[in-house]
């Protein structure tokens, strides 16, 4: 009689096994169908993806060839790490990742942390007035092309007729060339491009911190704590997490400096810290047709971001703040 109650059991828990499963399949089922309509309007992101992102990664492999028009990709003749022995050979390939590791870094340590010291200020403002004046002021650069952004520094800084070299002509003499002199034209270089982004990243800041529960302000103010340590303890946590990935997620672009900021603000007379990888790309690639040598590159370029990324990325891990 026992053997029979034990394969009564087991029966029964299998069916029940059963049972559970066929109702989660069930459940799936229909929360597919809910989310048709979502799924539909994901699709042109993904064909964008699949399309101008993921497609042309296959265009790598011109880095490993003898690029011409006549044979095209994949008929090229095969170079192995021909382009890439040529490329570090090469003492201005040498002094181009310089420039572009130093003005990536000065960038990301000076940029980095401007907006979220502005979101910390404008959240400190009551004014509602001024805080959306102050906003919009500094918001509308993020809009502007980088033609119309360098037209205005050119302008501002031009020796002959810019609008500063007026006053500091007016009080030393004569006019300074700030965009004729390396170091002064690397700080011209990093303040325009903070003040065109900073804007936007107060944005995610700010909502972010508008999220924060205000009854741990309160409970702070009623410490005796007063804004400065209510932001360091209590604002400043809250936002880490956003902080740590927007910043893994700067690191990636390191080696990657903006072409039309470059390329607009750049001249002869300061190439030895304006050339960078993106305007040697195009120098050397479009300009010169060597499209296997700006594809080993480019190349290069984007397996240091992943590197970076993924080495920011494990950094985090370590204080639980990792992005994946």
């Amino acid at each position: 009689m026992q053997p029979t109650q034990d394969m009564q059991t087991n029966i029964e828990s299998v069916d029940a096994e059963m049972i559970r499963k066929n109702s989660a399949k069930l459940k799936r089922k229909q929360r597919f169908k809910q989310n048709i309509p979502l799924l539909m309007m994901f699709l042109p992101v993904i064909a964008f993806y699949l399309t101008f992102k993921y497609a042309p990664i296959m265009g790598n492999v011109i880095a490993f060839k003898e690029y011409n028009f006549f044979d095209g990709i994949f008929g090229s003749p095969w170079a192995g790490f021909q382009n890439f022995e040529l490329l570090f050979t090469q003492t201005e390939t040498i002094n181009i990742i310089r420039n572009t590791f130093m003005l990536s870094i000065l960038q990301l340590v000076l940029g980095f942390p401007a907006p979220i010291i502005l979101a910390l200020l404008l959240n400190e403002v009551r004014k509602i007035f001024f805080k959306r004046t102050i906003q919009t002021i500094v918001y509308l650069p993020h809009f502007f092309n980088w033609v119309i952004i360098g037209g205005i520094v050119l302008t501002l800084f031009s020796m002959e007729s810019g609008f500063i070299n007026q006053w500091v002509e007016k009080w030393t003499g004569e006019p300074y060339p700030f965009l004729y002199k390396p170091l002064s034209w690397i700080g011209v270089f990093i303040s325009s491009g903070i003040w065109k982004e900073m804007g936007f990243g107060t944005i995610i800041y700010l909502a972010v911190i508008n999220m924060v529960n205000p009854s741990l302000y309160e409970s702070a103010s009623m410490d005796g704590a007063n804004k400065f340590r209510q932001i360091w303890h209590i604002t400043l946590p809250q936002i880490r997490p956003t902080i740590v990935i927007l910043f893994i997620l700067a690191t990636g672009n390191v080696m990657e400096v903006g072409f039309d900021q470059v390329y607009i603000l750049q001249n002869e007379v300061v190439s030895n810290v304006a050339d960078v990888i993106s305007t040697y790309i195009y120098r050397v690639g479009l300009q010169g047709s060597q499209f296997s040598l700006s594809a080993a590159m480019g190349l290069f370029e984007a397996l240091v971001g992943l590197v970076l990324v993924l080495s920011a990325n494990w950094i985090a891990r370590k204080f639980d703040q990792g992005l994946f």
